[in-house]
């Protein structure tokens, strides 16, 4: 009797999950960026409280930080619609194809968040949604 052994593979799209899933930690060493080994009382970051150190920045660093809740928020829908896809049975081209363009256009709204260019970063940010609903329905027959 033969068996037929199914051998799951790590897709492109799967490795994109994987990026997406870090680019939070990615904006928060943005907002970090310069302050670790400096003194609190200096501005250094505190490890202590984290979270009041990053509530209290401004600017970029402020920027950075909106960024990183952004990248969390959008990760559940991002991480859902590529599993529906390879449970819907997408070409696997083009969903790999939508989840590198989803990254791309992720990376360039922190970019544009952590600029300070509010338009170019919504625009972004929208185009970004579009493509992760575009990869919920590429297995939709």
């Amino acid at each position: 009797m033969t068996s037929t052994m199914t051998v799951a593979r790590f897709t492109v799209a799967y490795w994109c999950v994987l990026i997406a899933a870090l680019l939070p930690i990615v904006c928060a060493g943005i907002a970090k960026y310069g302050t670790l080994g400096k003194p609190r009382r200096e501005g250094g970051f505190d490890n202590n409280d984290p979270r009041a150190w990053l509530a209290r920045q401004q600017d970029w660093r402020a920027r950075a930080n909106a960024a990183q809740a952004n990248s969390f928020e959008g990760l559940p829908f991002f991480i859902g619609a590529v599993i529906v896809a390879h449970q819907l049975g997408a070409g696997q081209t083009l969903l790999d194809i939508l989840a590198f363009v989803y990254i791309v256009l992720r990376l360039v709204f922190i970019m544009m968040y952590v600029a300070g260019l509010p338009t170019a970063r919504s625009i972004t940010w929208t185009l970004a949604l579009l493509v992760n609903v575009a990869i919920l329905f590429v297995g939709y027959r």
